[in-house]
């Protein structure tokens, strides 16, 4: 099968599109043929982590397609069903909270190929509303945008809670939008691009910020309730000018470096709560499915690339180009 592996050094130039062998399921497993994929900034993270001395991956953690083979045990699924992958291993309840989960696309390969093998447990049918590249894009981030706001966040439908989701335009950034005006959340974004805050208008966002204004100055911006953080260091010190006494910052990333100087006072004082969260258990991602099912909820997709061409893809991620979603259609 052809299939986007990364071997022999780090980033973006140990990529390689080309043949490598597919995997007969074992017991407890299925073999899906791919249709549709997607990319995330984890799989950069990945890239720029290993050197020459590791094995080579498979990467992806998104995808949709057909199971063609099943292995002896398997009797909740058969083959031509259309699934879309959960891409956590052996996470299956909210409260288990593993201390690293593992995920397809490293350690175990993924799904930036034309066939995967994986535990029956993560293939679940795939929405029916959703295209098979809409399908592709949605697992990962939406899971992790879905535990943010719902699980770990504690966001209640109709309550009307004000949110602040930083740095708008990547995957999860994205989904929470959706999600949260989905969930009757007013949404405050920032972006540095005029065109992101102006595409997150469009998608329901109630106003869009500058990331590099005096956010505090704003007289229309009222004081929040929660904020989604993925950015960390760079942005941390202003969350405290803006959120409301007993307000939550639920931590998801940390793009702009790990290392904080917290101001402990003005978190015991006004009483905050600092939330992590990651990823997320095969429950929620049943939740995730039921919710944006039901409320309608299509991924935004920024550009469609064909598998061969995954690293033009990887090359607008790393340059944070992007509104969305990037595609990867498997032939």
């Amino acid at each position: 099968m052809k299939a986007i592996i990364h071997s022999g050094q780090s980033g973006l130039e140990g990529l390689q599109y080309t043949e490598t062998t597919s995997r007969a399921p074992e017991a407890g497993e299925v073999q899906i043929q791919l249709k549709s994929a997607g990319v995330n900034h984890r799989d950069l993270f990945i890239m720029a982590g290993r050197t020459s001395q590791d094995a080579p991956l498979i990467l992806g953690s998104d995808g949709a397609g057909v199971i063609v083979e099943i292995g002896e045990g398997v009797d909740e699924l058969s083959v031509g069903d259309e699934v879309i992958i959960h891409p956590t291993l052996g996470w299956e309840h909210a409260v288990d909270v593993p201390i690293v989960p593992d995920i397809i696309g490293g350690p175990a390969d993924g799904t930036l190929a034309q066939y995967i093998t994986l535990p029956a447990r993560n293939a679940l049918p795939k929405p029916t509303h959703l295209s098979w590249t809409e399908a592709g894009v949605l697992s990962l981030s939406a899971l992790t945008a879905y535990r943010a706001l719902f699980t770990r966040g504690a966001l209640k439908q109709g309550e009307g809670e004000h949110i602040l989701i930083p740095g708008i335009g990547g995957g999860v950034a994205t989904y929470a939008l959706l999600m949260a005006v989905a969930a009757g959340a007013q949404v405050t974004v920032t972006s540095r691009s005029e065109a992101k805050r102006k595409e997150a208008l469009r998608l329901g966002a109630t106003r869009a910020l500058d990331s590099h204004t005096n956010w505090s100055l704003q007289n229309d911006l009222e004081p929040v309730d929660f904020i989604l953080d993925s950015i960390g260091q760079d942005m941390f010190p202003k969350y405290f000018d803006i959120i409301r006494p007993g307000g939550r910052i639920v931590m998801y990333g940390a793009s702009s470096g790990d290392d904080l100087t917290v101001p402990i006072r003005s978190i015991f004082f006004p009483q905050i709560s600092l939330i992590g969260t990651s990823m997320g258990s095969r429950e929620e991602f049943v939740q995730m499915l039921h919710w944006v099912e039901q409320q309608d909820i299509h991924p935004v997709i920024d550009g469609i690339y064909p598998l061969q061409d995954t690293a033009k893809a990887f090359e607008r991620m790393e340059k944070a180009e992007q509104f969305g979603n990037l595609a990867i259609l498997v032939e």
